[in-house]
């Protein structure tokens, strides 16, 4: 473990067991190449963790927007709990560089793909709060919210890019968006679904997640993506 005490200490946490991180940072794969690791993967640190983040950022979108109303916090806490939120924020504590996985995953871009990171970072969590308690968590993980709370809501009304693409195209065309799973693929654990944004036979936009909503969200963002480029 002397090889995580300079990730300690860039996470600002320090383990009292730290098992726990051993345990939070190995991938699935990485017990198929290594069979005699003393540690299991992370999988079900991820279920724990992803039911703390949840309340985290409830409980901080409750106290810090006041005036907000409860449909554009659950839209707002929707976009902060997403793979992609997630995900960005294990890219901004490196977390991807210290994984533990298997040679094929990470020659196949597993230190980059969105849903091992967004993984990851809630496998992260849950040890954490097993190790020290949630007031120690919510601690640690409320400077990361701070910014990305700031911009969203600098962004707008904090809706996420399925109503927003709704609103636009009722507005537009008197129809409303359908989302149309195309394809899926991989293990039962790691699914990963397609699904396109359509009004009619048109394809709006296209996006990939680990759930048929999280696909959906990444195809509406999709959408609004192509329309900003084509100056609409």
């Amino acid at each position: 473990m002397d090889s995580y005490a300079a990730f300690q200490q860039k996470l600002g946490f320090t383990f009292r067991d730290s098992t726990l991180l051993q345990r939070a940072l190995t991938h699935r794969s990485y017990l198929n190449e290594v069979p005699d690791h003393p540690f299991p993967h992370n999988e079900r640190l991820e279920f724990l963790g992803d039911a703390i983040i949840d309340f985290i950022v409830g409980e901080y979108l409750f106290h810090q927007l006041p005036a907000m109303r409860e449909g554009d916090l659950t839209l707002l806490r929707a976009r902060l709990v997403s793979e992609d939120a997630l995900a960005e924020f294990a890219v901004q504590l490196k977390l991807g560089q210290e994984v533990l996985m298997g040679h094929g995953e990470e020659v196949n871009g597993g230190r980059t793909r969105a849903a091992l990171l967004a993984d990851s970072f809630e496998a992260l969590v849950a040890a954490m709060y097993l190790d020290q308690g949630m007031n120690a968590v919510m601690a640690w993980v409320q400077p990361l919210l701070r910014p990305a709370v700031e911009q969203l809501v600098a962004q707008g009304s904090g809706k996420d890019g399925r109503t927003i693409l709704q609103e636009i195209i009722q507005s537009e065309r008197g129809q409303t968006p359908r989302y149309i799973v195309v394809g899926q693929e991989g293990p039962d654990h790691e699914r990963i679904f397609t699904t396109e944004a359509r009004v009619g036979d048109e394809v709006l936009g296209v996006g990939k997640g680990r759930s048929k909503q999280i696909a959906a969200q990444s195809a509406a963002q999709d959408a609004l993506d192509r329309r900003t480029l084509n100056g609409n």
